[in-house]
């Protein structure tokens, strides 16, 4: 606790000063830089909502919102953040960059290191499953932890990606703290489980309040929360606390419902029909699935919107949109499968475009450079490390054989159930999920900070290698 305290705070100074700047550097002008035109959108429903015309736009605009029309395209939460902005501030983009780059300065890398604290101080599970009393209240190295968690917010304050979209009028940095509190909160409802403990109310509210807040943000997080329950309620079942951990889930969806459902009867009320919050879904899967694209997607391509769905709402439009998306699918599988796989391209690319500002191409670069490579051997660790804790002994005989292969299964089951595996699972879906749908470059930043812990570990065995290595030369003749 003294050394957090001494070292967190210069931390998370740094990370604001480092967003201020950039914030500074992209200054008044709402499309600056280029690439990031979300912002415009952001900036526009922002003041028309403090001029008191709702969500909506004084022109056309993208991708079929007419004037003076109510939409629901754009995230709800975040244009009200800009408004509040600007009625204090004034319609100043440059007053909103500053107020996200002090908050993201702060919250991010802060939650950043929970995150991490909680991922590396987990109970020792092959010692919960044998059922030892003294081995449940079992940690990692309390220290370990620590510094690991420091470490990781350091890599957060510094992460180009995050200081630049911290300073843009875009989701991202108030999404991805969202994301790494749930993922937390999770860790957290795990480890009561693994230790038979009960699943406090307000543990239950908190996780319940992270999803929310990020479902508010982005809606494309919604199918992780349906897997993310599914996870929780497989571990309750194999550690006999089933009807803990669905009242918790239960619990859960209370302040998640709370938070979603004002929008939902708001699209009602505008549209007659029901639209569970954004109306953006639909348009992703038709424009990225489009035959437009051939089999090489162009992700800063916006399909045409077909001319005889003008004059219909939004919610009818993304129905529409949305069945037409899966249309171009099942008419083509073997296109849209080579189109995904073009689209790897397009989620991992780090080369900088002729459009690209130089902060965005320091940000692409630095993070293959240098953050990406940490993360590997990072995960590369913890799982050589797995492996040695689930590995069991060979047998001979077919009976030995048989039960070395139930042993083998249930290893593989416990190793589902650990925190490593969780944050893999979401690596996984999450990338797969835009894959298969919509990749661009920014939508891998949760992953990234996800998995920014097993930067700061592989940061951690790099530097006792080193020293290590400088010990024995010393003690060498």
């Amino acid at each position: 606790m003294r050394r957090t305290s001494k070292i967190l705070p210069p931390i998370l100074l740094l990370s604001v000063i480092l967003r201020i700047a950039v914030a500074l550097y992209l200054g008044n002008i709402v499309d600056a830089p280029p690439l990031l035109t979300d912002q415009r959108s952001y900036h526009a429903l922002g003041a028309r909502l403090i001029a008191g015309h709702g969500y909506s736009f004084d022109v056309g605009w993208y991708p079929f919102t007419l004037p003076n029309t109510p939409t629901a395209h754009w995230s709800f939460l975040y244009s009200l953040f800009v408004a509040a902005v600007y009625a204090v501030a004034g319609v100043q983009p440059l007053a909103a960059r500053l107020v996200q780059a002090v908050l993201g300065g702060v919250l991010l890398p802060w939650m950043a290191f929970r995150f991490a604290r909680r991922l590396f101080s987990s109970p020792a599970d092959e010692a919960v499953r044998a059922g030892s009393v003294a081995a449940q209240n079992q940690q990692a190295d309390p220290s370990r932890a620590e510094v690991l968690g420091l470490l990781t917010a350091a890599l957060a304050a510094i992460y180009p990606y995050f200081a630049l979209y911290a300073a843009t009028l875009m989701t991202e940095t108030f999404y991805i703290t969202a994301l790494l509190w749930s993922l937390e909160r999770t860790l957290a409802v795990r480890e009561r489980l693994t230790q038979r403990q009960r699943i406090g109310v307000r543990l239950a509210v908190t996780l319940g309040l992270s999803l929310g807040i990020a479902v508010l943000l982005r809606q494309s997080i919604l199918p992780w929360v349906m897997v993310l329950f599914v996870w929780l309620l497989w571990i309750g079942r194999r550690m006999g606390q089933s009807r803990g951990v669905l009242k918790a889930l239960a619990t859960a969806l209370v302040p998640i419902v709370l938070l979603v459902l004002p929008f939902t009867i708001r699209n009602y009320h505008v549209y007659g029909s029901l639209l569970l919050l954004n109306s953006n879904a639909g348009y992703a899967m038709f424009s990225a699935q489009h035959p437009m694209h051939g089999t090489n997607f162009q992700e800063f391509s916006a399909a045409p919107l077909p001319e005889e769905l003008w004059g219909q709402n939004e919610a009818e439009m993304d129905r529409e949109l949305m069945r037409r998306g899966i249309g171009f699918v099942t008419a083509d599988p073997q296109r849209y499968l080579r189109l995904s796989l073009s689209r790897v391209r397009a989620y991992l690319d780090f080369r900088p475009s002729e459009a690209s500002s130089p902060v965005n191409a320091v940000g692409r670069v630095l993070a293959f450079g240098f953050f990406v490579p940490l993360m590997v051997y990072g995960v590369g660790l913890a799982l050589r490390a797995a492996g040695r804790s689930a590995s069991t002994p060979s047998g001979s005989g077919q009976a030995e054989g048989m039960t070395a292969g139930k042993t083998q299964v249930g290893a593989w089951a416990d190793f589902l159930t650990t925190p490593l595996a969780l944050i893999l699972m979401f690596a996984v879906f999450y990338s797969v999920l835009h894959i298969m749908t919509w990749a661009m470059p920014r939508y891998r930043l949760p992953v990234d900070a996800v998995l920014m812990p097993f930067a700061a570990l592989a940061l951690l065995d790099l530097a006792h290698r080193t020293s290590f290595r400088r010990r024995l030369l010393v003690a060498s003749p």
